[in-house]
């Protein structure tokens, strides 16, 4: 069964959200690409690259928590139309460096951190922002449009960085991101304005906690969390595709590589229908996260770029299934009221276990290679999660509470 394309149809504001977001997410996939191969380029030191993780990390566990807080206080719209402003600006402070004779690597550094900082904020209130503007029936849907619109950006983007990086520099990339902004802008603006929820009584950090308090009581969330974060943390490769390009073709090649487990991922997003089928979501984020760790163990023995590629397409497949039931699982248990601070907490898992994944990733192939670092992760991520499930059987038994009402 193909994709559910309905929502689309049926909600304005979802619609014009979903376009504009779709096409700045090209522009971030883009400089996805451009920073870590800049960083790379300057610095031939796959630790540094990996650095960027660790780097990336502590804005977003500061202000996961606290950007949610504040998606579930003031107007959601408002919200993301701001941080898109800000994250304009600093995509053209890595261009502005970029266009120096000798870029200042600390000054990456620097903005990277402070964008993730500003999507701490940009994230919460788009996933809040997205279920408020759709029925509940319609969460799977919305679920496997999401996931193809990361995926056709994480194809696009990271083919297009790498054709800019080879014709323009550095610098073309960032420019690129810069202007894409324009449709995310446009749409916002073209929404209807969203309802304001009700007045805090509380403190911004005590309606944090109410939140953390929350989504630790819930064991099919807690097992979503921690699922992601063992299999990223140990199998998470990204930050060496810089230095794994260098021996098939440089920034074409890199640009391959960071598009090809979105490749995998856009294909089973397509033939997504069955998903709705499915109702013991826990297990089949489990299996997923399994077979993903499995995959990325054949990128580690990979001796042609073409095995590389079909590798890394078959684990973006695996974590597109995770990452699907993840989110319908998510919809499914959190109130909107709650929607901002949960999905906070969500973006630092999905999030950090990328990042420490890139650190650790970078790590290992500074003491030994490249290879070591891919193949030992995956192998240890098997392990992972397959431990990781065997203390959560609550959630490797979830079963979906639409399912369960439908039922009835």
């Amino acid at each position: 069964m193909l994709i559910n394309i309905a929502p689309l149809k049926k909600y304005r504001d979802y619609r014009l959200l979903f376009f504009g977001q779709m096409v700045s997410f090209l522009g971030s996939m883009v400089s996805y690409v451009a920073i870590p191969y800049q960083v790379y380029e300057l610095t031939k030191d796959n630790a540094l690259v990996g650095l960027l993780g660790i780097v990336q990390l502590v804005p977003v566990l500061i202000f996961g928590i606290l950007g949610g807080t504040y998606a579930d206080r003031l107007d959601r719209r408002k919200l993301i139309l701001t941080s898109e402003v800000i994250l304009s600006i600093l995509i053209l402070g890595l261009t502005v460096n970029a266009w120096q004779e000798k870029p200042s690597i600390p000054l990456i550094f620097v903005l990277v951190a402070l964008f993730q900082a500003v999507l701490g904020f940009h994230r919460p209130a788009m996933d809040a922002l997205t279920q408020k503007l759709v029925s509940p029936e319609d969460f799977a849907a919305v679920g496997a449009l999401g996931s193809f619109r990361y995926a056709a950006g994480a194809i696009v983007g990271p083919a297009l960085g790498g054709a800019l990086i080879a014709k323009f520099g550095i610098k073309g990339a960032y420019l690129f991101d810069f202007v894409t902004f324009a449709a995310a802008l446009i749409a916002l603006v073209l929404m209807r304005k969203m309802p304001v929820p009700e007045k805090a009584v509380n403190s911004p950090w005590a309606d944090a906690k109410t939140g953390l308090k929350y989504a630790l009581s819930k064991p099919e969330l807690v097992g979503t969390y921690l699922i992601d974060i063992v299999a990223m943390v140990f199998a998470f490769p990204v930050a060496l595709f810089p230095a794994m390009s260098e021996q098939w073709g440089g920034a074409s090649a890199a640009g391959a590589l960071f598009s090809a487990m979105a490749v995998g991922a856009l294909l089973m997003t397509m033939l997504s229908g069955w998903t709705g089928k499915v109702k013991h979501h826990g297990k089949a984020v489990v299996i997923a996260a399994a077979l993903w760790a499995v995959f990325i163990v054949g990128v580690g023995y990979a001796e042609h770029l073409w095995m590389a590629l079909l590798f890394l397409g078959l684990a973006g497949a695996a974590d597109m299934i995770s990452g699907l039931f993840r989110g319908i699982i998510w919809n499914e248990t959190v109130p909107n009221d709650l929607r901002g601070r949960l999905s906070g907490i969500e973006m630092i898992s999905y999030m950090s276990g990328p990042l420490l994944g890139n650190a650790r990733a970078g790590w290992v192939a500074a003491k030994f290679n490249v290879a070591t670092s891919v193949s030992s992760g995956g192998m240890i991520c098997v392990g992972a999660v397959i431990l990781t499930a065997c203390f959560l059987p609550k959630f490797w038994r979830y079963y979906s509470q639409t399912a369960s009402r439908n039922e009835q």
